[in-house]
């Protein structure tokens, strides 16, 4: 492909297992619209897990600069680390679009992207776009570096997450039904960490770490400002009781998790959890890892085409 048709093309991946599976018919369908809607792009199915990470690589070493990702907040998530981990593009001349297909879908409802294909496609047209800030993690076990997007989280939240998969067949309950089922197994850990250089210990239930508004299928794990304010929107729950997680659980989806008295809610820019073995950390609903780890925010990193 020339360079000049590289450059007003599409590079559009589809990941087949998003949202427990899509049919031929409604990626045919998807494709129609990108054609009737005279959008050139080059379309490709992911063959296993990560493989997104790969083609965002390959297709921006080609000369590719605009992407669409056909998925869910996992598809978005990998290559948005395709994006950051390639060394050919400077990261903010990339855009990134997507057609939800997920289950959650909690990245395109912050940005009210419509999970109807056609309207989706139609904000792919009218090529409106952020730049949003985006999250780097260093994993200490292993030196691996992770990207976020929307939210991370290190104790009960990842813990969630590590379990998740047996719950995958209640949907978008998914996330609810497994957190009130893992309470009781949860174990407290004793931490060591540092919030822009300032270091504290203490027992930790949950850190959350955002920068969008939603994760878990629609919760608000945050007290949300802004996705491109150059800070991290940062929870800490020491310990919580299971009865008062139920009878609070409606903070959790309106917005108001600060009112939460267990709670502490502040803006960062700079965590670091100390070495320790027993912290499962998750990025945008993915088990990456356990032990310590640096969280930094990379202000208005990536474009994004939104509503």
């Amino acid at each position: 492909m020339e360079n000049d048709a590289i450059n007003t093309c599409w590079y559009t991946i589809f990941n087949p297992t998003s949202g427990g599976g899509i049919n031929q018919n409604r990626i045919d369908r998807i494709l129609s619209y990108l054609k009737k809607n005279n959008i050139a792009y080059q379309f490709i199915q992911t063959q296993y897990a990560h493989h997104e990470e790969i083609l965002v690589e390959t297709a921006i070493q080609k000369g590719y600069s605009k992407f669409i990702c056909i998925g869910g907040d996992g598809t978005i998530h990998h290559m948005i680390n395709g994006i950051m981990k390639q060394q050919y593009t400077d990261s903010t001349l990339i855009k990134l679009a997507v057609i939800p297909t997920g289950t959650g879908n909690d990245w395109v409802k912050h940005y009210n992207i419509p999970k109807d294909p056609k309207k989706a496609i139609q904000l792919i047209k009218n090529n409106k776009s952020i730049l949003q800030d985006i999250g780097k993690i260093n994993l200490l076990n292993d030196n691996k570096v992770t990207y976020f997007n929307n939210a991370a989280g290190i104790g009960f939240d990842a813990y969630v997450v590590k379990n998740l998969s047996s719950y995958k067949k209640w949907g978008s309950l998914a996330y609810l039904i497994a957190a009130l089922s893992s309470f009781k197994s949860f174990k407290k850990s004793k931490v060591t960490y540092s919030i822009d250089s300032v270091t504290y210990k203490s027992f930790l239930f949950l850190f959350s770490i955002g920068i969008c508004r939603y994760a878990g299928a629609g919760m608000q794990f945050t007290d949300f400002k802004n996705h491109k304010s150059g800070f991290f929107d940062f929870t800490m729950i020491k310990s919580i009781s299971l009865f008062n997680v139920i009878t609070q659980i409606l903070k959790l989806y309106n917005g108001k998790i600060s009112e939460v008295k267990e709670t502490n809610c502040t803006h960062i820019k700079e965590f670091q959890l100390n070495q320790n073995d027993s912290c499962y950390i998750q990025a945008d609903g993915e088990l990456i890892g356990k032990g310590g780890a640096v969280f930094k925010i990379l202000p208005n990193t990536i474009q994004l085409i939104t509503a």
